[in-house]
């Protein structure tokens, strides 16, 4: 069903950091160009994850920075909400879809440390920061003389204490550095190869009320298939493992013609055991290629890691 009447308000919910309100914008200004007649307004919703801007992400549980704006959803409040996808859960609640993917920005993590180095080219006890175990762990695994400290805040927050007294560097998402325009502070862009990404990483997400029909029309503006199916791999993948999984883990999909790779990393806390494998089959199938991986990784041994 189209949207009909001229001068529609639609309410729009996101996070208030400055990251949120550009990825908001990205989506809106795809939707403003689409549909002129329609007025767009931005409420900004402030999550758990927000509010315990210091406690460590691993102990919070999942979906920490949608739950309150899922709730607004709900309750008729918002029209839609933009999400960094990477922030949802595989599990969404009842009677909400993800209606729309935006096209995928870099997908990738990146260093940012205080010599302008490589992480293979860091010093001995380069304290280097990062509130996600999958981080965490992959450091471990490719640097294990490397000190690994959490830390916590928004882009700005971390890359400001990374420059401080109590950290040497910093890891973070390649998507939000570019989005806010401060790529010169990357001093390396880590491989997805060798650092796999966490699940959705780079992407944005619309979310509504699954019986919406006027706003899962509206969304085909923002929908990007070959995101989809990527993102779709990679959080079939994330399910498989119980969707609540709480050991490291990444997954990213990268989409070729008719065919499409998965690589997926699982790891213990400490990156004492590390799984790592790649698949590949068609773009059309992507749980199907995350079943695949899954059960590579436990056929590989991984299954000892997720049942401890």
């Amino acid at each position: 069903m189209a949207l009909q009447s001229a001068n529609r308000r639609v309410l729009v919910g996101t996070r208030g950091s400055s990251l949120a309100l550009l990825q908001t914008d990205e989506v809106l200004d795809q939707l403003r160009a689409a549909r002129t007649d329609i007025d767009f307004q931005v409420r900004t919703i402030s999550t758990g994850g927000d509010a315990s801007s210091e406690a460590p992400l691993a102990s919070l549980g999942r979906g920490i920075f949608v739950k309150e704006i899922e709730r607004a959803l709900l309750d008729g409040e918002l029209d839609m909400a933009v999400h960094s996808l990477k922030d949802m859960p595989t599990y969404l609640p009842d009677g909400l879809a993800i209606g729309a993917v935006r096209k995928r920005r870099d997908p990738r993590d990146v260093l940012v440390d205080r010599w302008g180095c490589t992480l293979a080219q860091l010093p001995p006890q380069a304290r280097i920061g990062t509130s996600s175990p999958r981080r965490a762990a992959q450091l471990m695994a490719l640097r294990r003389d490397v000190e690994v400290l959490t830390i916590r805040g928004n882009v700005d927050t971390r890359l400001r204490k990374a420059a401080g007294d109590q950290y040497d560097g910093v890891v973070l998402a390649a998507a939000g550095i570019i989005r806010m325009g401060l790529e010169g502070e990357v001093t390396e862009f880590l491989s997805p190869d060798d650092f796999v990404p966490a699940p959705g990483q780079g992407a944005l997400a619309v979310e509504v009320r699954e019986d919406d029909e006027e706003m899962l029309a509206l969304l085909s503006a923002v929908e990007d298939p070959q995101t989809r199916c990527a993102v779709t791999a990679e959080r079939a993948f994330l399910e498989a493992l119980g969707g609540g999984c709480q050991v490291p883990v990444g997954a990213y999909a990268l989409p070729d013609g008719d065919n499409m790779v998965l690589t997926a990393f699982l790891s213990s806390p400490d990156a004492s055991s590390i799984f790592k494998t790649k698949v590949q089959g068609g773009v059309g199938d992507p749980h199907g290629l995350a079943k695949d991986a899954h059960r590579q990784l436990i056929e590989s041994g991984a299954g000892t890691l997720l049942r401890t």
